[in-house]
């Protein structure tokens, strides 16, 4: 997961809120909201950061707190994000995401900017995701599936190409890799305004881990 900056919501979300008996199964403009949540997502779902599309067949429109649980949050923009299908027509053993999930709680909130998401994440070289939080942690696999075996796989490539490139610059300059090249190579994972590479914030997450060791 990565941390998500909700943009300004869809003009209209907000006109369909003030129409009397709303709720989100007749709001008609789902196109334009689903544009919106890829768009501000970078083109990444939000818990396992796969790539998702603006079109119902590549993503569906998560309700972070459930429409069932939570029916006054069910047209709130800070509760709405964009997850892919999550194996939506495979075996339960083998979803995840928002299909998994269901009407479930989570403890945390990609899109809360006061939850801080990336802080309660670690991963390991083996591509599995963790919190050192044992509710959270548990979230992962018992509510999100995120350990999946697939899930892991993606993770390490990622994981992999960033150690590979460590180890170059390290043979490359008989050295230590200094601290500015490890910063140029975290902000190039994240730059610009468009798609992110899936799974990207893993190869962040270790960057920022480096960061943290040659500061202290």
């Amino acid at each position: 997961m990565r941390s998500i900056t909700k943009s300004p919501e869809p003009a209209s979300l907000i006109g369909h809120r003030k129409t009397s008996h709303s709720h989100y199964d007749n709001y008609n403009a789902k196109d334009a909201l689903r544009r919106a949540l890829v768009s501000e997502q970078r083109g990444l779902c939000c818990y396992c950061m796969g790539r998702i599309h603006p079109e119902p067949s590549s993503m569906k429109i998560e309700h972070w707190r459930s429409q069932a649980r939570y029916p006054g949050e069910q047209l709130i923009y800070r509760n709405l994000l964009g997850a892919c299908l999550g194996g939506h027509d495979q075996p339960g053993h083998l979803q995840h995401c928002d299909t998994r999930k269901g009407d479930s709680d989570l403890k945390w909130n990609p899109a809360d900017p006061t939850h801080r998401i990336t802080t309660h994440i670690r991963y390991e070289l083996d591509g599995s995701i963790h919190s050192e939080e044992p509710d959270f942690d548990g979230q992962f696999n018992n509510v999100l599936n995120l350990n999946l075996p697939k899930l892991k796989n993606n993770r390490k490539r990622l994981l992999d190409a960033v150690l590979d490139w460590w180890k170059r610059e390290k043979a490359r300059l008989g050295g230590p890799v200094s601290r500015d090249s490890i910063v140029r190579k975290r902000d190039e994972q994240v730059a610009g305004s468009g798609e992110l590479l899936p799974y990207c914030q893993v190869s962040v997450w270790w960057l920022e881990q480096r960061l943290a060791r040659t500061a202290a």
